[in-house]
């Protein structure tokens, strides 16, 4: 007589009641869906600086301010830019017709309404762990200052920097470039690489952008050139590794937590934000990217703590009805009881969290849709918005090659895929190179109040490189857009960790040993 069959739902049963998922082991004490939220919020997307408010000081020159990372921030700093114009739902001005193009097609749009079932097809580059977004300085056409000029492209300081760094390329990697992963454990970044970061030197240090170049020092300079070079890197990737190298991230990140869930909507802009509105200023207008209604973008990397949205993405309205909901990050994902049955397979990795279509869910800006709102922040010091992208566009991508600009990034249209900076694999140095440009930008120029960035640069190289001052007013110009913070924006955001960075990045450099 053959023994009596146990049919798989009786054996499901049994698991159920003797294992109990895994979702219930992140609950011990019997945490609420609120406590599993607050207590992974050190490890969810954090605010750093996301879109800079842009006001012009006494001498007629840009100031950025940022806003404090992770942190709700003052009325003034998330004042709309001043070339932002305000509309009704964050579209901008220069948008393209559906019907007058060819539709982009790329990523997916896991938004929709409540009839629409999330597509997980989107692939994530590595462990990812919480991005930002920030509005890099504007870069100015034909634009020159102190130590950019072209007698660094190729000088013999900027290939002894580069060679030095290729020595040390394995204590880099392993030991600078390290991210937080949900358990705590620092590890390796699969995102940020030594051969990358050289690859972005190499062509920002010899080609540059509109007369500007990432200074590796200058023949002038004798003997202790390659010490300032070096110097000046240091100073870029102490800031890197605050921004967003320690979070192993490369997009922005669904951060802004609003009427208890995450707004599908934030890919248009978080905190009231409207990225699609980041216009150039005037004179600079026609660098811009359009904004393509048709253009659907999946982002590559997301946060990854218990119950973390999925990435930002965007993509076009089915009708004029259609709507974005929120995402969900007390909901269980693994319940086989579910009719339909629900499993954590929006992402890799997923543990808890999901969509909730069933009705639209604004954001913080009013947006119910994701239209238009692929302009999130990317890269290493997070590029955001039309007129960004578009400077990337008009001088390293599609459009500077079209109109006979020499570009090692002709094929690259960043316009049509701003995603490239994080996506590529044939490029990884996008993700450096875009935050090279504001760094060239926004603090190699530098000169306000009496305090020049490439004068204190060579003042604390020349000191015997211990004067903290330094690294913290740099610090303060890019994370506040002053040098000396509080200005008008709040006080300085992890000052004490940007300085650890830079001493750590000098020891690592072998420039002190203390």
């Amino acid at each position: 007589m053959s023994p009596p069959r146990i049919y798989p739902t009786i054996v499901l049963l049994l698991i159920q009641l003797l294992h109990p998922p895994s979702f219930t082991s992140a609950r011990a004490n019997d945490d609420t869906s609120e406590d599993i939220h607050e207590r992974h919020a050190h490890l969810k997307p954090q605010n750093y600086g996301h879109g800079l408010r842009q006001t012009k000081n006494r001498y007629g020159q840009t100031v950025r301010h940022r806003r404090r990372p992770g942190r709700q921030p003052s009325a003034a700093s998330v004042a709309r830019s001043p070339n932002t114009k305000k509309k009704k739902k964050g579209g901008a001005n220069n948008k393209k017709k559906k019907n007058n193009k060819k539709k982009k097609k790329k990523g997916n749009n896991n938004g929709g309404n409540k009839k629409d079932k999330p597509n997980n097809s989107n692939k994530e580059n590595g462990n990812k762990e919480n991005g930002n977004s920030k509005e890099n300085g504007n870069i100015k056409e034909n634009g020159n200052s102190n130590g950019n000029n072209k007698e660094t492209s190729g000088s013999p300081s900027s290939k002894q920097v580069l060679n030095h760094l290729s020595k040390i390329s394995q204590t880099i990697d392993t030991q600078l470039f390290l991210y937080e992963d949900p358990s705590g454990a620092w590890l390796p970044s699969t995102i940020y690489k030594h051969e990358g970061l050289s690859k972005g030197l190499q062509v920002m240090n010899t080609q540059g952008v509109a007369d500007m170049y990432f200074y590796l020092g200058e023949p002038s300079e004798g003997q202790q050139a390659s010490q300032y070079g070096l110097v000046n890197v240091a100073a870029f990737l102490a800031q890197s590794m605050k921004e967003t190298i320690k979070y192993n991230a490369c997009d922005e990140n669904n951060w802004d937590l609003y009427n208890g869930g995450y707004p599908l909507s934030n890919a248009c802009g978080q905190l009231g934000q409207s990225y699609q509105d980041y216009e150039c200023p005037k004179g600079e207008e026609h660098m811009a990217c359009d904004v393509d209604e048709d253009m659907a973008i999946t982002a590559v990397t997301h946060a990854k703590w218990y119950g973390a949205p999925a990435p930002l993405f965007c993509g076009p309205k089915k009708d004029k009805n259609d709507f974005t909901g929120k995402w969900n990050y007390g909901k269980e994902c693994n319940n086989i009881w579910a009719d339909p049955p629900q499993y954590c397979d929006i992402y890799e990795g997923q543990k808890g969290g999901g969509f909730d279509n069933d009705e639209s869910f604004a954001s913080r800006a009013g947006r119910t849709d994701v239209e238009g709102c692929c302009w999130w922040g990317r890269g290493v010091i997070q590029t955001t918005g039309i007129c960004n992208f578009g400077k990337l566009n008009y001088y390293l991508g599609k459009r500077a090659a079209k109109e006979g600009r020499k570009t090692p990034y002709g094929e690259i249209d960043f316009c049509s895929d701003p995603e490239a900076i994080c996506s590529s694999t044939k490029f990884t140095e996008l993700k450096w190179i875009a935050g090279m440009l504001y760094w060239m930008e926004s603090v190699q120029k530098y000169n306000m109040d009496g305090w020049n960035y490439m004068n204190e640069l060579h003042k604390f190289v020349d000191g015997g490189l211990a004067d903290k001052g330094f690294i913290d007013s740099v610090s303060g110009i890019v994370n506040r857009g002053c040098h000396n913070p509080p200005c008008g924006t709040g006080a300085l955001d992890g000052g004490n960790e940007r300085y650890a960075n830079f001493v750590k990045v000098l020891r690592a450099f072998k420039l002190i040993d203390r």
